[in-house]
């Protein structure tokens, strides 16, 4: 299962805690057949099927394609030179 690092733990209580944020949501990681890879989106629940991680109230919701590619990888955050969240995929430290 995907597992979530201290940075990006936090980053997505941030972003998640905010006031136009319905309690409940997370970032969802789905594939992205168009792009060839996954995309993150902002989402208020988790769709059917999603696999759900929540670390400390920091919630990432899953499609199931995405739950299988990511089942030994670690979500990591850090901010761009702007200040911009960026998040990062890395394998889980053994």
């Amino acid at each position: 299962m995907l597992t979530l690092t201290d940075n990006a733990t936090t980053e997505i209580r941030n972003i998640i805690s905010q006031p136009e944020t319905p309690d409940g949501a997370g970032l969802r990681i789905a594939t992205d057949p168009s792009a060839g890879g996954l995309a993150l989106s902002l989402a208020a629940a988790p769709a059917e099927g999603d696999a759900v991680v929540d670390n400390s109230g920091a919630r990432v919701f899953l499609d199931p394609q995405a739950a299988t590619l990511l089942d030994d990888q670690a979500l990591d955050a850090g901010k761009d030179a702007e200040g911009n969240v960026q998040f990062a995929v890395t394998p889980q430290p053994s």
